[in-house]
C-alpha cells in the first residue's frame, strides 16, 4: 500500500505503524517543517513533504482569532488543496491510506469527501461513550462516569470532531492497577489523588467533566490533572501505539475491512458501534 502519514510533532504513531511492517510505501507530510516526525521519516528513507500552514492561515487567524479558525474557511481549503497537489504530484496517484499520526490541523470537508473512508485517526478515549476532548480530558470524563478502564479508539475521519465510524478499539487499560504500577515506579501518590477525586465527585453527585470544572476547587482540579496525564501517557503506549498498527496492518492491509457509508465490516461481519476490539482478537 501507499500510506501517507500526517505528522506535526514527534511522529511516534508513524514510528509504530512502520515498525509493524516497513514493507509498504510510506510518505510523510508535515505542516511543521523539520519537526521530529519528519526527521525520523528521513532517517527511515521515506519521502517527506513539508508545507507550513502559517502563511496560508495568517489572515484567517487575524480575522477569527488564534485557535478559532473555522474548519472549512477558504484559507484552510486553499492550504489543503495545495497540500494534496504536492502529495499526489509526488506519488503519482491517490494514496491507499491516510493516517493522521499526531497532526494538529483539521481536514476540511473537501478532503473528507475526496478520501473517505480511508482517513484514519486515533483518539485516547472511547468515542462511542462521548469521551471527546484534547489531551487528558477524555480520561477525566471516563473517571467521572465511573469507568474502571479506558481504551483508545481508531476511527475513520468524517466531517465531525472525533465522530467518525469506529474501526477498532485497543485492549482496555485498567485505571487503578495502572496507577498502582506507576506509584511503584516512584511516581507521586497517584492512587491517593485518584481516590480524592473520585470521593469528591461522588460526594457532590458529579458525573460530567463540565460539572467538575464548574464546581471543583483548585486542589481537586490539580489532582485530576496529574492522575489523568499519567493515565493518558500510559494509554498512548498501551492503546494508541497498539491499535493503530493493528488496524493498518492486521485489518486493512489484509483486506479484512469494508466500509459502506458509515457501516464497518471486518471479515464480512458488521461491526458494532465500538468496532473491532483487540481484546476479542482470537489467539494467533
Amino acid at each position: 500500500m501507499i500510506i501517507v502519514c500526517f505528522v506535526s510533532g514527534s511522529g511516534t504513531n508513524y514510528e509504530r505503524i512502520v515498525e509493524r511492517d516497513p514493507a509498504h510505501r510510506y510518505v510523510v507530510f508535515t505542516n511543521r517543517p523539520d519537526c521530529e516526525g519528519v526527521q525520523k521519516a528521513r532517517a527511515n528513507g521515506h519521502v517527506t513533504i513539508e508545507l507550513s500552514h502559517l502563511p496560508y492561515l495568517q489572515n484567517a487567524r487575524e480575522k477569527h482569532g488564534l485557535g478559532s479558525v473555522p474548519r472549512n474557511c477558504p484559507e484552510r481549503l486553499q492550504y489543503e488543496q495545495e497540500v494534496w497537489r504536492l502529495i499526489e504530484d509526488t506519488i503519482g496517484v491517490a494514496p491507499d491510506l491516510i493516517c493522521l499520526a499526531g497532526y494538529d490541523q483539521w481536514f476540511t470537508d473537501w478532503t473528507v469527501d475526496r478520501y473517505y473512508p480511508w482517513i484514519l485517526n486515533v483518539h485516547p478515549g472511547d468515542t462511542t461513550r462521548g469521551y471527546a476532548g484534547l489531551y487528558w480530558i477524555p480520561t477525566a470524563k471516563a473517571i467521572l462516569a465511573g469507568d474502571r478502564e479506558i481504551r483508545s479508539t481508531l476511527f475513520i475521519v468524517d466531517k465531525g470532531e472525533d465522530t467518525g465510524p469506529v474501526l477498532a478499539q485497543s485492549r482496555p487499560l485498567q485505571i487503578v492497577p495502572t496507577l498502582e504500577a506507576l506509584d511503584s515506579e516512584g511516581a507521586s501518590d497517584l492512587v491517593g489523588s485518584y481516590d480524592r477525586v473520585v470521593d469528591y465527585a461522588a460526594g457532590q453527585g458529579i458525573t460530567s467533566y463540565l460539572a467538575f470544572e464548574a464546581s471543583a476547587d483548585a486542589e481537586h482540579k490539580a489532582a485530576m490533572k496529574v492522575v489523568c496525564k499519567s493515565l493518558q501517557d500510559a494509554l498512548k503506549r498501551a492503546g494508541d501505539w497498539t491499535v493503530y498498527p493493528f488496524a493498518v496492518h492486521d485489518l486493512i492491509a489484509r483486506g479484512r475491512v469494508q466500509v459502506v457509508d458509515r457501516a464497518v465490516y471486518v471479515d464480512g461481519l458488521l461491526m458494532p458501534d465500538h468496532g473491532y476490539r483487540m481484546d476479542l482478537e482470537p489467539p494467533g
